[in-house]
């Protein structure tokens, strides 16, 4: 389970949006970088709100999701 903290990257989600991380196996930016926006916003408990802090949080570390393709 992702522990919520300020210095994580997940720590301004939601708990629904956290456990949808946690069990996708999605611990650290790079690995929610392999994702597409679209194939994230399938997953169960990722809203339209949860969007915008993941791609900053990505944009932080010079990340992006992936292209659909």
């Amino acid at each position: 389970m992702i522990k919520k903290s300020k210095s994580h990257p997940f720590g301004k989600l939601s708990k629904p949006a956290e456990r949808a991380l946690a069990n996708a196996g999605i611990n650290t930016l790079e690995e929610l970088a392999r994702l597409s926006e679209s194939e994230l916003m399938k997953m169960h408990g990722i809203g339209k709100n949860t969007l915008p802090t993941l791609r900053a949080a990505l944009a932080e570390r010079g990340l992006s999701f992936a292209q659909k393709g």
